[in-house]
C-alpha cells in the first residue's frame, strides 16, 4: 500500500506564515501526499502552489468548534471551494449534538453537503468530546447527510485519534464511506494502528516524518 497518498499533510496552526505554508505545499509534491489541509485563507495560495501537482488542496469549515451556523458554514465551504479546494472537512455542531438536536446536526452537514458542489466532504465529529453513543449517532446522520467521510478530530480539543473510535467509526458507517484519523498521529506506528482499525485517511502534521521513516 502507497500510505503516503493516505495522507493530508496538514497546518492549521493560528501563527503560520506564508513561508510555512508555501513549505507544506513542497514537502507535499515532494512526498506525493493526497493533500494538504490549511486554513481557507491559504487555500488560493496553495492552489497555485500545487498547480500542475497530484496534491490536493483540502480546507476545514466552522473550525476548530464547530458552533457557527449553517449558513456560515454553507458559505465558507463555497467560498473555499470557489477558491479551488476540492476536499473539505467540516466541524458538526457538537453542543447539539449532545443537546439530542439530531435534525439541527443533520441539516448543519446537510447544508455544507449542498454548498460544497462535489467536493469531497469529511464531517468531524471530534470524539474526545463526545460518548459511544454520540459517536454512532454522528456518524450516522454524516451517513445519512451524504458526507464522503467522518473523521475523529480537529486536533484542538482535548483529545485525538485513537485506534478504538476509528474501529467504532468503521463498523458505523460501513465500507462505503471514509473514516480519516485526525489528532496526534505522529509516527508510523501511530498510522499504522489507525489504518489497522479502518482508517483510509490520515490527517497528520507529521507527514514527512513517518515517511522518511518508511
Amino acid at each position: 500500500m502507497n500510505y503516503n497518498k493516505l495522507i493530508d499533510h496538514t497546518l492549521l496552526k493560528p501563527d503560520a506564515k506564508e513561508e510555512d505554508i508555501i513549505k507544506l505545499c513542497k514537502e507535499a509534491k515532494e512526498y506525493h501526499f493526497c493533500s494538504v489541509c490549511v486554513n481557507p485563507g491559504f487555500v488560493k495560495l496553495c492552489v497555485q502552489e500545487l498547480k500542475g501537482s497530484d496534491v490536493k488542496v483540502c480546507t476545514v469549515i466552522g473550525f476548530p468548534l464547530g458552533a457557527t451556523t449553517s449558513e456560515s458554514k454553507a458559505f465558507e465551504a463555497e467560498d473555499a471551494i470557489k477558491n479551488g479546494a476540492s476536499e473539505v472537512d467540516m466541524v458538526i455542531n457538537v453542543s447539539r449534538l449532545k443537546d439530542g438536536d439530531d435534525e439541527y446536526v443533520y441539516n448543519d452537514i446537510k447544508a455544507v453537503r449542498e454548498a460544497s458542489k462535489g467536493a469531497l466532504l469529511k464531517v468531524i465529529i471530534e470524539t474526545c468530546l463526545l460518548n459511544d453513543d454520540e459517536k454512532v449517532r454522528a456518524c450516522l446522520l454524516s451517513k445519512k447527510a451524504k458526507a464522503d467521510f467522518v473523521k475523529t478530530s480537529t486536533g484542538f480539543s482535548t483529545g485525538g485519534a485513537t485506534a478504538y473510535d476509528v474501529a467504532l467509526m468503521r463498523k458505523t458507517v460501513g465500507p462505503e464511506m471514509g473514516v480519516k484519523a485526525s489528532g496526534g498521529v505522529r509516527s508510523r506506528e501511530d498510522m499504522l494502528k489507525m489504518v489497522e482499525a479502518g482508517a483510509n485517511r490520515i490527517g497528520t502534521s507529521s507527514g514527512t516524518k513517518i515517511c522518511e521513516k518508511a
